[in-house]
């Protein structure tokens, strides 16, 4: 097998807007692939750390994290931690990434930090970067350094707005750094079929992007808010939950797009 082959797939989870369930589904969908038997890692950039302290990882413990990615001062398998969970591991954030524009921003390959530091080392079968909101550097690098992009979008009236603008930056990036860059899919979060706006939302979604859109959505649940707080991703929290469930599905049906697309390659 050529060492093409061999190579993660990079997944970039990115919307620029703050509070869509982004973090939840990187540290959700990662955990579902990996309960599935995917070698999975999930690389956090998001200054706040939501994804690392969603795994449980407590700040004091996470080193350099991917910071030291991005200063050069690490290698990737010094920054892997074990989660807890088989077959997902975590290169955490930490807080001194915040200053990421100005620190890295005058370096020569600044948007290629991250690739740098992942390609050489990485042997997982699936990577997610956790890109924090915004459209800065860290998130440009998450974009540089992926096959491919996925957006959660909240089902809210703002939703088809808000993602004009990423759209838009993940075209000038496949233009200028990363040709190969491909929108993954669009997964609708927090739908609440109760709701008539929230429908008409997902309807309008749905009727905008087609077939990037996953046909299973995310569900308002009480247990995937509270699930974070124990450090554990909602499966392990509560299993049968409509939330847990709803992630399952996502990753089964990440797995046959993947499917389909070895097939059509």
């Amino acid at each position: 097998m050529s060492e093409a082959k061999k190579r993660p797939r990079i997944i970039a989870v990115a919307n620029q807007k703050g509070g869509v369930g982004k973090t939840t589904t990187a540290i959700n969908l990662a955990c579902a692939l990996a309960v599935s038997g995917q070698k999975v890692l999930l690389v956090d950039i998001d200054p706040q750390g939501n994804a690392s302290t969603g795994l449980g990882i407590a700040a004091g413990a996470r080193k350099t994290g991917t910071y030291g990615l991005f200063a050069g001062e690490a290698a990737l398998p010094e920054l892997v931690m074990p989660t807890g969970i088989e077959n997902l591991s975590l290169v955490p954030a930490v807080a001194d990434l915040i200053g990421a524009d100005i620190e890295f921003g005058q370096e020569e390959r600044r948007e290629f930090l991250l690739r740098d530091a992942l390609l050489p080392h990485c042997e997982a079968d699936t990577v997610f970067i956790d890109c924090p909101p915004g459209l800065g550097l860290l998130t440009l690098n998450g974009l540089v350094a992926a096959d491919a992009v996925l957006v959660p979008l909240q089902a809210e009236f703002f939703a088809l707005e808000g993602i004009s603008q990423l759209m838009r930056t993940i075209d000038a990036v496949k233009r200028g750094l990363n040709p190969a860059l491909e929108i993954e899919g669009i997964v609708l979060t927090m739908t609440d079929k109760r709701n008539n706006l929230s429908e008409q939302v997902s309807a309008d979604v749905r009727g905008h992007f087609g077939a990037k859109v996953y046909n299973t959505a995310i569900p308002r649940n009480i247990r995937i808010t509270e699930a974070p707080s124990h450090g554990v991703p909602v499966l392990l929290y509560d299993f049968r939950s409509a939330g847990a469930q709803a992630y399952l599905a996502l990753a089964a049906e990440f797995l046959k797009r993947a499917r389909a697309r070895k097939v059509a390659a």
